[in-house]
């Protein structure tokens, strides 16, 4: 039971109590969400798009809503922040409606793993142009290719970006009795939420995991730095590689991670050692990276053979963030000005709504990290951290297993057993928004997750599995399916947050503003680049 103004221990309950008796509950609960989603461009009959980036969608290194991530035919698509969960969701359906109808009929892939990839050469580096700035960000997609191979860098993901208000955390601060700086307060927090996330994330691949199954050609593209793979695949009747009990395979090992950097310190306690380990890994050589060399017959191959080209190589589930003012670095931005907001990264795309992202998991990705920013946040060492990795690692290749154990601060939990504890406070949260916001729609989200943990016959990579291993749907077919219906759909649907007009202008815009990044460069680019990492 709350007690009004007593705080005895700093408990998610004592503070779920205390935010309830804030002056301005609405403020403190005006969290910011900008949404992120890579999709390959396909041909109607499921091949890699070989066209180059339309020039009737924008720059790809100036528009700020459509670009490319790895190659020509990875799009982004990226909102603005908003503050309404549907209006995030609809922001998205308006960005890839405008985009399908300039792509002269291909489709977007619905899926995380890529397929009908079966030469890695056909997969183009993104272009973004003659400027110094586009040059680079081609070099360290050349590196990437070079370093992990071209399969791994055409994986598809939903990055969800997430924030607090400052009334939130000036309430959090209040309540704490904490007098410290504001913006150290603010970081702090955030980063206890990190911790917190590296803990429980493993609960992420297996309410949203959807990539348990692959097409074979994914398998022939392998890095030559990349060891033999050791993972127990099956085979179904109709010719697809998967695991049984996986839930993320874009996750695992063959997906988003790097042997490189498994043995990097970075550490989550704070900022400085965050960066001070951020800095290390981009300082310290690697010599297999070494052996790619850097500049081979007046080619670049890769910016430069340390362990991490540039920050952003940075491989983790989640990510402190801070928008950078033009000129500056991600870590300096967060040197200078502190944490702005968390990036998550552990999301495959969900094949099963248009956005790759449904409402109902961003309702429930506000519980969670508001519960992961208001537990208790105890300091990591390194095997707490390490346990956390291995946790991780466990549930996207076996995380349906019903013998599968993860390692609870040194207690054995079945996910089911550990899943409903951490549900029973989820529904503390969801009670607390939804009394802040007048709906419903929080409770609702923690009974419909709860559901998959006690039956994991109900998670997303169990339904994918059942329709292709069971009912032997082709998953090439369900793509293209799943594809083109959404096309359909997108391009009928009238637009709700932008029209028309915004889209041509903001087109035209990013046009004329590299144009003017172009005409700005002073240097030639190995000058740029040895003056970029000096500094």
């Amino acid at each position: 039971m709350c007690v009004p103004g007593v705080i005895l221990t700093l408990s998610l309950s004592d503070y779920l109590c205390a935010l309830n008796e804030s002056s301005d509950l609405a403020k403190a609960t005006e969290f910011g969400r900008g949404i992120e989603r890579e999709a390959l461009r396909v041909l109607p009959e499921g091949g890699l798009s070989q066209e180059p980036h339309r020039y009737a969608i924008g720059s790809a290194l100036t528009h700020p809503n459509i670009t490319t991530d790895y190659s020509e035919a990875l799009l982004e698509f990226i909102t603005p922040v908003t503050n309404e969960p549907e209006q995030a969701i609809a922001q998205l359906q308006d960005i890839q409606k405008f985009t399908m109808s300039k792509i002269d009929g291909e489709l977007l892939w619905p899926f995380s793993m890529p397929c009908f990839v079966n030469d890695e050469d056909k997969i183009q580096l993104a272009y973004y142009g003659e400027s110094n700035v586009g040059k680079m960000k081609t070099v360290y997609r050349q590196g990437l290719k070079n370093r992990y191979g071209s399969m791994m860098q055409v994986i598809s993901g939903i990055h969800f970006n997430f924030s607090f208000s400052d009334d939130f955390w000036r309430s959090i601060q209040k309540i704490a009795n904490n007098n410290d700086d504001f913006e150290s307060f603010k970081s702090d927090g955030y980063f206890a939420l990190i911790r917190n996330y590296k803990r429980y994330c493993w609960l992420i691949p297996y309410l949203y995991g959807s990539s348990p199954i692959l097409c074979g050609s994914f398998l022939q593209g392998t890095s030559a730095l990349s060891g033999p793979n050791q993972l127990p695949f099956k085979k179904s009747d109709n010719g697809y590689t998967y695991l049984e009990y996986a839930t993320s395979l874009r996750m695992s090992d063959l997906g988003y991670t790097s042997n490189a950097q498994s043995e990097l310190a970075i550490c989550y306690n704070d900022l400085p050692g965050y960066l001070e380990g951020v800095q290390q890994a981009m300082s310290l050589s690697s010599a297999d990276f070494d052996k790619i060399g850097i500049k081979v017959d007046d080619q670049y191959q890769q910016l430069n053979s340390n362990v991490l080209q540039i920050e952003n190589e940075l491989y983790a589930p989640i990510r402190p963030k801070r928008v950078a003012k033009s000129g500056e670095k991600p870590s300096q931005a967060l040197k200078n000005r502190g944490v702005e907001y968390i990036e998550v990264r552990a999301l495959d795309v969900n094949p099963f709504v248009d956005t790759g992202i449904s409402i109902d998991q961003v309702y429930f990705l506000d519980i969670f990290l508001t519960f992961c920013a208001l537990a208790p946040s105890p300091l990591f060492d390194c095997e707490g951290q390490s346990d956390s990795s291995t946790n991780m690692d466990e549930m996207v290749v076996r995380g349906r297993d019903p013998q599968l154990l993860l390692n609870d601060n040194g207690i054995e939990k079945s996910v089911k057993q550990w899943g409903n504890e951490l549900f029973e406070q989820f529904g503390e949260v969801a009670t607390f928004l939804d009394n802040a916001k007048n709906t419903t729609r929080y409770s609702q989200s923690v009974e419909n997750e709860k559901a998959k943990v006690n039956n994991s016959a109900l998670t997303p990579s169990a339904q994918l599995l059942d329709l292709v291993v069971n009912q032997n749907k082709g998953l090439t077919t369900l793509a293209l399916d799943y594809a083109a219906t959404y096309r359909e759909s997108l391009l009928s649907k009238p637009y709700q947050v932008f029209d028309e007009q915004y889209f041509e202008a903001s087109v035209e815009q990013s046009h004329q503003n590299q144009t003017n990044i172009e005409q700005a460069d002073s240097v030639p680019f190995d000058e740029f680049l040895t003056q970029y990492f000096s500094e």
